[in-house]
């Protein structure tokens, strides 16, 4: 098998904000979708398009891709991967159930891929999903975008000479979320636990938690030195102060919340006491803006988060 080089961007690092309520407003530009490619360590790239952030293990056992993104992008997919390596995409693993990483799983499993995920992300996307936060309803996904393996709490890839091992988090994005280690090479594909520069989507309606974020983020702290090269699943590529950092930011402001709702504060208080406000520069430009954001773990926290 042959690995050819990528032409590696400065832009390649930069993420567009996507998220799987948002699918109409990509739908209406999708002919200028682009997804660039960056190299992270030898066979691992990372690909940056319209959805969440795609990880490849490319190599002489053929590629597993980490999320794929929606179901347009696809072809451009295809061609990134075709620019890295001639061998096929036999597998996709799914951090979670979100359409803006898993859009991509029907056509993919249509050309023998192997689609992977967490028990709770077959049961997702199998039904009708209304989501409170963005007022929408997600239809269930069809058959061949299902995930054809799931697993309890880890799985284990032997490919491409990399030990690559999806674990399991308790609630935190939503209730199937996987973070993503690759042992040998020193880089973990976060997930959705992860938006790097941005205010997060908790989605409570899919068994999401606040501090279920800060536990998982904290999890994976703990396997990381200072030269982990972390994969958001939204953001540029990060490392391990970057994640520290995020993680003080939750911690932070989810303590604050908590103290509103423990003294008898409705939302519309919380809200208005700016428990962001030091961190909106940094992480309130995202398309969650930070008093919404803040309405939203009130509304989880209340809920006995």
């Amino acid at each position: 098998m042959q690995i050819r080089p990528v032409f590696v961007s400065a832009a390649a690092v930069i993420a567009a904000c996507s998220l799987f309520a948002v699918n109409h407003a990509y739908a209406q530009d999708e002919a200028d979708a682009t997804l660039e490619t960056v190299e992270i360590a030898d066979g691992i790239f990372l690909l940056v398009g319209r959805g969440g952030n795609i990880g490849v293990s490319a190599g002489d056992d053929g590629v597993l891709l980490i999320d794929d993104q929606f179901a347009y992008m696809v072809p451009k997919v295809r061609e990134a991967v075709a620019a890295i390596t001639n061998a096929p995409i036999k597998m996709v693993l799914n951090t979670h159930w979100h359409g803006d990483h898993t859009g991509g799983n029907e056509a993919l499993a249509q050309t023998d891929a192997l689609i992977v995920a967490h028990d709770n992300v077959r049961v997702r996307m199998s039904s009708k999903h209304f989501n409170a936060f963005f007022n929408s309803t997600t239809e269930p996904s069809p058959p061949a975008a299902l995930p054809v393996v799931t697993f309890d709490d880890t799985v284990t890839f032997h490919v491409n000479g990399h030990t690559i091992r999806a674990e399991h988090v308790q609630p935190a994005h939503t209730d199937g979320d996987a973070i993503v280690y690759f042992e040998n090479a020193n880089v973990v594909h976060m997930g959705d636990t992860y938006f790097n520069g941005f205010y997060p989507f908790i989605d409570g309606s899919s068994g999401g938690s606040v501090m279920g974020m800060i536990a998982a983020v904290d999890q994976a702290l703990e396997r990381m030195d200072e030269s982990t090269r972390v994969i958001p699943g939204h953001g540029p590529l990060s490392d391990r102060a970057g994640l520290i950092a995020y993680r003080d930011m939750l911690n932070t402001v989810a303590g604050r919340v908590r103290e509103g709702i423990d003294a008898g504060e409705s939302v519309e208080e919380v809200v208005a006491a700016k428990p962001t406000a030091e961190f909106d520069e940094q992480w309130g430009q995202g398309f969650i803006k930070p008093d919404d954001w803040v309405a939203l773990i009130y509304g989880i926290m209340a809920g006995n988060d």
